[in-house]
């Protein structure tokens, strides 16, 4: 074998666009397409966001306005503006902006001079447009490159900043912005500032009481075991119940970051929380009891924010402020004080949280025994040769990179369909698990259910989701099944178990539908896939004369050579999405209690995918 090569002009100096551009995951996370609330491209659109919002926080602009219409995105905020002779070098020079002085932007989320940067280079087109006090000055750029630099001119329009972007579509492909995602994501902006108002494609959002009313909203008041704990403080705001739900439901923020994998503010208040409510009853209750179908939003502000990585969706230790308390001890303190004094005042509300506890204790009691059984069980089982043809990413634990975040798993009926899957898949990040004949409906069951049945028990065990979905092993959980009646109804009680007893797994956009195509339209020269009648007649006029069409009626009739095609960069997966207007228990009762045949027959005939499921808004 020949010598590699290293001389001086193995040694490569990028700039900052190419190195961006080549180097994405570093900056963004990952890219996907659209269909993920952590993929790229809402990233690039929160990076904008927080600078808008980081202006009103300083106490400049109640006002942001903003438009996504097809692939691009406008964000108008009412500012201070970009110092006018700076606008080139805040968009596109790394390590520059304002949030270096920390008198200019206190407790702000950008703190690198990266974000917006990222956006410019990872952007097909982008415009920026910076107005202060009666002058403007307007660059716009492609793939980070400087296309026009605009001379500053009077104009007679209020403060601020303009930033109008694309995504480069050569990065993400087919991407396309999904509305729920970006409705979650300008509510929690909302609830996050209090007094701001967000005008979103028409819509307004606003909220007067912050975290108050993200639990209000997230949770039905008929669910809520005592009315919501409301707790504010310098630097410091917290939400928190208790429902009737399995496991922990939490929403952690820093800085008006949505903090998805949470960190040390949300570990230092699910323990601050044990401990005074033990110190309050002087009983020494089981951590997990106490936190059971507990449901709570914390907001902290921090001076100089330590995240884990660029997105800033987890927060590392550190201080409050300089030289001042770590956030745990601050958070620790804090609700040592206020808890108690609130539990003190509010006797109704302390015996309804005894009761909870109570309850939770019982029930892990009763079910200890089976499930030591049933984990037993389930390693005799041999699950890597039974159910699961792992990916060879989590057959090597140690090794640790962004293929996580590609990672996903396969949930199929058959031996057919899983066959082909297991086929045509990317074994190193593509998992699949087959299910051994139709699972029993466990609407309305405890999670004792779950373990005495074999086939729940060891998908729980090959997603490693049983204490919840922290350690969860797969960014996605796809339930490939088939189109008929029978593939629906497998669906539907799939989705009724994650819903059911691990509804964190849906709310964080982890659960997916697979969906594959229903037409092949194809002629000596070309072939064609089509997912609806729609595409096929397009695909038709498009082929013209002498096309075969082929109509697929379960994964098992699609052979592994096509089903790659289906799965891989091309993969079309519709995400299981969870809104305000999906209250679960209703929810399940509706689709999977004790249903007549026309109710069955209407469920079938109206399902397409269980995000219409989700959206179908109940009487």
């Amino acid at each position: 074998m020949s010598e590699v090569r290293y001389e001086d002009d193995s040694i490569k100096s990028l700039d900052w666009r190419e190195h961006i551009r080549l180097r994405p995951g570093m900056y963004i996370g990952k890219l996907g397409d659209g269909s993920a609330p952590d993929d790229g491209i809402y990233v690039l659109f929160k990076e904008i966001m927080d600078n808008a919002i980081d202006e009103h926080v300083m106490g400049h602009g109640k006002t942001i306005d903003i438009k996504v219409s097809d692939q691009t995105v406008k964000v108008r905020d009412y500012g201070r503006g970009i110092p006018l002779g700076k606008v080139i070098d805040c968009v596109s020079k790394i390590n520059t902006g304002g949030k270096y002085d920390s008198n200019a932007f206190k407790k702000a989320v950008g703190l690198n001079g990266v974000g917006t940067k990222a956006v410019n280079a990872l952007s097909g087109n982008f415009r920026v447009q910076s107005i202060r006090d009666g002058r403007t000055k307007i660059a716009e750029f492609e793939k980070g490159i400087l296309t026009l630099d605009q001379k500053e001119t009077d104009i007679n329009d209020r403060n601020g900043t303009l930033v109008v972007f694309s995504p480069d579509s050569t990065i993400f492909k087919n991407y396309h912005y999904i509305a729920e995602f970006l409705d979650e994501m300008l509510w929690n902006y909302a609830f996050l500032n209090a007094g701001l108002t967000i005008n979103f494609n028409g819509q307004k959002y606003f909220s007067a009481n912050g975290l108050l009313d993200l639990l209000g909203r997230k949770v039905e008041p008929e669910t809520q075991r005592y009315p919501i704990i409301h707790l504010k403080g310098e630097d410091i705001e917290i939400a928190m119940t208790h429902g009737n739900q399995y496991g922990e439901e939490h929403y952690s923020f820093v800085n008006g970051q949505f903090t998805t994998q949470g960190g040390t503010h949300l570990t230092a208040f699910r323990e601050a929380v044990v401990k005074t409510i033990r110190e309050f009853y002087k009983k020494d209750f089981d951590p997990s009891d106490v936190r059971a179908s507990i449901i709570s939003a914390i907001s902290i502000r921090v001076q100089e924010p330590v995240f884990e990585s660029q997105t800033k969706t987890k927060l590392g230790s550190q201080n409050m402020w300089a030289d001042g308390p770590t956030v745990r001890g601050y958070i620790g303190d804090f609700l040592k004080k206020a808890l108690d004094d609130y539990l003190h005042k509010n006797p109704t509300v302390a015996q309804a949280i005894l009761e909870r506890i109570t309850q939770s204790e019982r029930e892990r009691k009763e079910i200890a025994g089976i499930k030591k059984l049933a984990n037993d069980r389930a390693k005799k089982a041999n699950l890597h040769n039974k159910n699961l043809r792992d990916c060879r990413f989590h057959l090597n634990e140690e090794k640790k990179d962004d293929r996580k975040y590609q990672s996903g798993i396969f949930i199929t009926e058959g031996d057919s369909a899983s066959g082909s899957i297991t086929k045509s898949r990317n074994v190193e990040t593509q998992a699949v698990f087959s299910l051994r004949g139709k699972p029993l409906n466990c609407f309305g069951m405890t999670k004792k259910y779950v373990y005495e049945n074999e086939e729940l028990n060891l998908l729980q065990h090959a997603l490693n989701i049983e204490d919840g979905i922290e350690n969860l092993r797969y960014n996605k959980v796809i339930l490939a099944t088939d189109a008929d009646e029978d593939g629906k109804h497998i669906r539907m009680i799939l989705l009724t178990f994650f819903l059911q007893f691990f509804p964190d797994l849906v709310r964080n956009g982890h659960l997916f539908v697979l969906e594959t195509p229903l037409f092949r339209v194809r002629t000596k020269k070309e072939t064609i896939y089509c997912y609806d009648e729609e595409e096929k007649q397009a695909a038709m006029v498009k082929l013209g004369k002498g096309t075969e069409i082929t109509r697929f009626k379960g994964l098992g009739e699609i052979s592994p050579d096509e089903f790659s095609g289906f799965i891989g960069e091309n993969i079309r997966l519709a995400p299981v999405i969870l809104t305000k207007e999906t209250p679960i228990p209703k929810l399940l009762e509706f689709y999977m209690g004790t249903n007549t045949p026309e109710r069955r027959n209407y469920i079938i005939d109206n399902l397409r995918v269980e995000k219409d499921l989700v959206e179908h808004e109940l009487n």
